[in-house]
């Protein structure tokens, strides 16, 4: 899912990294949080973890036929500040390179 984000969201717009970093320094250690609402993913923050999640996750039950359900255990991802903060870094210097 976090790939997605990054194919989907970012691609090359790298002052959207800017802008999650900035969030990320804003509610690190504190009891804030911010999220971002993409065309396909929205990025949310707290002082402790990163959640993206497809938005099509606002998907209404009464939608859906009877006897019918819907997967979304791949359309959200979770993973620590930390660990995303780096991933995001990654990112940069592989694109730099292509």
């Amino acid at each position: 899912m976090v790939g997605h984000w990054f194919n989907e969201e970012v691609k090359d717009n790298l002052s959207l990294l800017d802008e999650v970093e900035q969030a990320a320094r804003t509610v690190k250690g504190s009891e804030r949080s911010w999220q971002r609402a993409g065309h396909e993913y929205t990025i949310w923050m707290d002082g402790e973890e990163v959640m993206i999640r497809a938005n099509q996750l606002d998907f209404s039950g009464d939608e859906m036929e009877e006897g019918m359900s819907y997967y979304d255990e791949e359309s959200l991802s979770l993973c620590g500040m930390e660990d995303f903060l780096r991933v995001v870094a990654a990112y940069r210097e592989f694109v730099s390179k292509a």
